[in-house]
This record gives structure tokens, sequence and C-alpha cells, in this order.
């Protein structure tokens, strides 16, 4: 397993899977990888009644028309599909867009829409086990010539997979309770909390918890990339009345570049950026050219 954390800070963008009118996922990812951003990320949510694109789809189609820029899922909810068919999944897609691929994966947090689309819904002690169960039945069809994987939640029948992944795809999980850390820390390659899951007061002891893990499964704990996934809200000025949910970084780019800041002190050098409110492309524009050179050059002195 390698380590996809060295190197300077990095910055993902958010890509709406919105398909409603106006609706441009290219064009974002095109505008993202202009401003130099390092990946485009897109939340898997496929039942509701929001006019949506299937992420996976999505992507895909973002990886056709872009040349540089990384493509992550965050995080794809294993319980909708067959771990062995992600496993082909992925290693075509990072395949065809020259190895640009993050695989994030979550034990699925809405019941709702796995029900919905006629799937068991796992127990919370089984969404984290069969998350486990998926990130080595994942790897093992990558690595080896055939495998036979017999788990509680998932099981191949001597499955096969060519061509293999040219590289190490790295594998990126979305968990928050204790024993999902702790699957992160001896598992995966990267963890990607939310701040509106895991603030600032809390997330350091939940990073402790996946370095404890990871330390304690013999690995070392810097091979874990900590993404942190921030909503944001760049303002021209100061706020007649300010943004007071404690999930937003609102402010001017100077002072959104500041709090991101940070997070880097807290651990995290991968901050995943998800613009809120009006001008969805301004902002991205401003965030490009203001904040992320900003962070980065803060970040290396």
């Amino acid at each position: 397993m390698t380590s996809d954390n060295a190197g300077p800070i990095r910055f993902g963008l958010d890509v709406p899977t919105f398909a409603g009118p106006g609706a441009d996922p290219v064009g974002d990812a095109r505008q993202a990888e202009r401003l130099g951003f390092d990946f485009v990320s897109a939340s898997d949510h496929p039942c509701g009644t929001d006019p949506t694109y299937e992420t996976w789809t999505m992507l895909t189609w973002i990886a056709a028309g872009t040349s540089r820029i990384g493509i992550a899922t965050r995080v794809l909810s294993v319980p909708l599909r067959a771990p062995a068919m992600v496993a082909k999944m992925a290693a075509t897609l990072d395949d065809l867009a020259d190895g640009r691929l993050i695989l994030g994966l979550g034990g699925g947090s809405a019941d709702d829409e796995i029900r919905g689309f006629g799937l068991r819904v796992p127990t919370a002690r089984g969404k984290v086990d069969g998350l486990a169960e998926a990130v080595q039945l994942i790897r093992g069809l990558w690595s080896r010539s055939s495998i036979t994987f017999d788990g509680t939640h998932h099981i191949t029948d001597r499955a096969e997979l060519e061509p293999k992944p040219v590289r190490d795809i790295p594998i990126w999980l979305g968990t928050f309770g204790p024993r999902a850390l702790a699957v992160t820390g001896r598992l995966a390659d990267g963890w990607m909390p939310s701040l509106s899951h895991a603030p600032p007061d809390r997330v350091g002891a939940l990073r402790e918890r996946v370095l404890a893990a990871a330390a304690e499964a013999g690995r070392r704990p810097h091979e874990i990339t900590c993404a942190y996934n921030v909503e944001v809200r760049l303002l021209d000025g100061p706020e007649p009345r300010p943004d007071t949910s404690p999930t937003v970084v609102s402010g001017t780019s100077q002072a959104v570049a500041e709090r991101l800041l940070e997070f880097v002190a807290l651990g995290f050098t991968v901050l995943n950026v998800k613009p809120v409110g009006p001008d969805r492309r301004g902002q991205v524009e401003r965030l490009g050219r203001e904040v992320l050179p900003a962070v980065r050059a803060a970040a290396v002195r």
C-alpha cells in the first residue's frame, strides 16, 4: 500500500450531481482544472425527488472531458453496489483516465435510499463490517489472479479481474464512529470526514483514533492521507448578518484562507471545498485565484 500524502496542500472541489437546468459538470471540472484544483469530487445520493446524475457515470463523463484533474467519489455507498463490480469499475476508470481516480467509500448513511432501491439495509455494525470487507475484497481483486472471498456481508467465488490496475488506486474512507475509524486506520489510504459531521473541536480526536489504529496494525501513520470536506461561502466584505452556521466557513478570501490554514494545522493535507450560496462559479473562480495560492504559500513556510 502506497502513501499519496507527500507534497504540498492539495485541493478538491465538489461538483454537484444536480441534473436540472444549467447543470454542466464537465464545465465545472474544466474550470477547476484551469484554476489549479487537484481533483473534483461528487457525493453519492442516487435516490430522491431532486434531479441528479448517478455519481460514477457523471465522473466518467468528467474524466473524458478533462486531461489532468483527479476524480474522487465522496463517497460511494457500499450497500448500493457489489464491491466486486466496484473493483472492476474502478480499475476501468483509472486506466481510461490515466491514473486519476481516488476511490472514496462509505458504509452507507442514507437508509431510505438503500431501501428505496430495493436493497437490504445493514445494521450499524453491519455497515462497518461490510465496509471493511469491501476494501479487502476490492484490493484482493486488484492484486490476485483469482479470489474466493467468504465474508459475512460480501462473497465471491473464484472471481477474476483483468486487466489489473497498473498502480495502487488510493482508497479513502468517509468514517466517523470508533469502529469505522479503526477500519480506516487498518485498511485505508485516506480518511475523508466532513466538517458538518466532524467539527474542528472534535475532528482532532477522531484523527488520532485513525492514526492509532494504523500504528496498531503496523502501519506508519503518515501513510494515511487526511482530507477534510468543507463548505465555504466567499463574501466581498463583512456580512451584515454573519453566517452563524458552524458547518460553513464564510468570509472574505483572506478570512476563508486563514480558517482553512487552521485545518491544515490540525493535520489535514487535503481540503475538499464545496461552495454554497449564490454565484457558485464566481466563488470557484475566486477560490482558485485568491484562496488556494494563499493557503499553499502559507502552508510551506
